[in-house]
């Protein structure tokens, strides 16, 4: 009995251990948005290094600000996404400053209006700027970081590269076709990478993608919540509907997938794309 009692300690040692990021360095482009900047919290909370890439660093020093002792842990670098000059000469310097980077989480992301139909904009007449916009900021922002910093982890042999996908990748959904292309097109290109790498470079390497379900943020809250008094739109309540936890995610309910997947507890795992969605994608309706 007591040696059985001394395997679960070691066992539960062990596994306490694998979400101790103390040492690490993640890097993660749009860490101070709504998502991101939860998944920044959980980071700082087990230990990491957050390197927060953004055009704008004003809000990473809000966030840094509000974790107090903890906030030191974040480095704010201002990046663009879309620049490959911009996105190579950050990931340098990220490099520089901790000697090495373990992980990159592809956050920046998002959609706009101006690529959404409505009563007043016919899919015919979305703006060839809007959509590119969107394409340009989810599957480009995605893939240009994931140029430079994918260098880093080949040379080092070792690396993680996590990106944001959509639940609309798995089916679109009305209104957003820029968007649920997009996505698509992030989910495609994170098994494709998943292989490059592990083949061409090193097994050491993964990429996998969280596909998060309907969540409360700036980019969205105008389709599913009626600007003037908040309350649910039709499409708000028809996707809670279909939602079998009968509510919106939390950023908070990322963490954990997102934990696992930077940990050693999912070295066996690459190439996946994991929903977080409340059961909407299990729900057929009936």
């Amino acid at each position: 009995m007591a040696e059985a009692a001394k395997q679960v300690s070691l066992d539960l040692a062990e596994l306490t251990k694998m979400y101790d990021f103390k040492g690490k360095t993640i890097a993660v482009t749009g860490g101070a948005g709504v998502l991101c900047g939860e998944l920044t919290r959980a980071l700082v909370g087990c230990g990491a290094q957050v390197a927060i890439l953004d055009i704008n660093i004003e809000h990473g020093k809000e966030l840094a600000a509000s974790l107090g002792e903890r906030g030191k842990l974040i480095s704010l670098f201002q990046c663009n996404v879309l620049d490959r000059d911009s996105v190579f000469k950050t990931a340098a310097e990220v490099s520089s400053k901790f000697g090495k980077v373990d992980a990159l989480i592809n956050g920046a992301g998002g959609n706009k209006p101006q690529a959404t139909t409505s009563a007043e904009l016919k899919f015919f007449d979305l703006p060839a700027d809007a959509l590119k916009w969107v394409f340009e900021l989810n599957i480009v922002g995605t893939i240009l970081p994931s140029q430079a910093f994918g260098k880093l982890f080949a040379a080092q042999g070792y690396g993680n590269i996590l990106n944001v996908s959509s639940m609309n990748a798995f089916r679109p959904l009305t209104r957003i076709p820029a968007y649920s292309a997009a996505k698509a097109a992030v989910s495609n290109f994170t098994q494709w990478l998943a292989v490059h790498l592990a083949q061409e470079y090193s097994p050491k390497i993964r990429v996998n993608a969280i596909a998060p379900g309907f969540f409360l943020t700036n980019q969205n809250r105008f389709l599913l919540t009626d600007k003037e008094t908040g309350a649910l739109t039709t499409r708000g309540k028809t996707i809670l509907a279909h939602t079998p936890m009968a509510r919106f995610g939390e950023p908070a309910d990322l963490s954990g997938a997102v934990l696992w997947l930077l940990s050693p507890a999912s070295a066996f795992v690459t190439g996946v794309v994991i929903p977080i969605d409340g059961g909407f994608a299990a729900y057929s309706g009936v």
